[in-house]
């Protein structure tokens, strides 16, 4: 039977990952996650383990992503748990030498489950739902390239274009707001909580 205790153990998890990668805290960051732990993003999708490596070797050179929460809706069936939290994604960086904030905001959309009387990230499956950039210098003059821009979904346009820019390669199908992908991403996160043997669908 879910208590309050177990949700307020899920949305502590949640809060934690932001504040422990954006600060750079990566032996606690490890905490959030099960062993088998998955994460997706525009730019990565892969295991936690070689997430931390990655996201570190950026931290380290000076790439800038940081993260925003808002409220945290919590699903739990047993020992499973779907949790949903308003974000936004915030990042730094320069296109055609201009210095810009791409800020996209969604949701954290996490697959839970607690084994040995802990709670903790099975996969992690951000939800874009839109994003604008801004010129850091509100005198800067930024010209898109209207072909690069239109090759990206809407939700998260501009956070792929200047990841792009940046040299990341951008997985194209990721759920927004609305359409196949993320109705597939609720199915199976209903799915999980009725007893799913993956994480993932198939």
């Amino acid at each position: 039977m879910a208590t309050e205790l177990d949700k307020l153990a899920i949305a502590e998890a949640v809060q934690n990952w932001a504040l422990w990668r954006d600060a750079g805290d990566w032996e606690r960051f490890r905490t959030v996650w099960h062993d088998d732990g998955w994460m997706s993003a525009t730019w990565f999708q892969g295991p936690a383990p070689e997430f931390i490596e990655v996201s570190k070797a950026g931290f380290e050179k000076g790439v800038s992503i940081l993260h925003f929460l808002g409220g945290t809706s919590i699903d739990m069936k047993g020992e499973r748990a779907i949790a949903q939290t308003k974000m936004t994604i915030s990042q730094r960086g320069a296109v055609d030498g201009v210095t810009v904030d791409v800020v996209c905001t969604g949701r954290f959309y996490d697959f839970f489950e607690r084994r040995k009387e802990k709670w903790a990230i099975v996969r992690r499956q951000p939800i874009y739902e839109k994003d604008r950039m801004d010129p850091v210098d509100p005198a800067a003059k930024l010209a898109l390239d209207p072909q690069l821009l239109a090759r990206f979904p809407e939700g998260y346009r501009h956070l792929a274009y200047l990841q792009t820019r940046l040299g990341f390669t951008i997985k194209l199908d990721l759920p927004q707001l609305k359409g196949p992908a993320v109705e597939a991403l609720y199915a199976h996160g209903r799915a999980w909580l009725d007893g799913a043997p993956s994480a993932f669908p198939g």
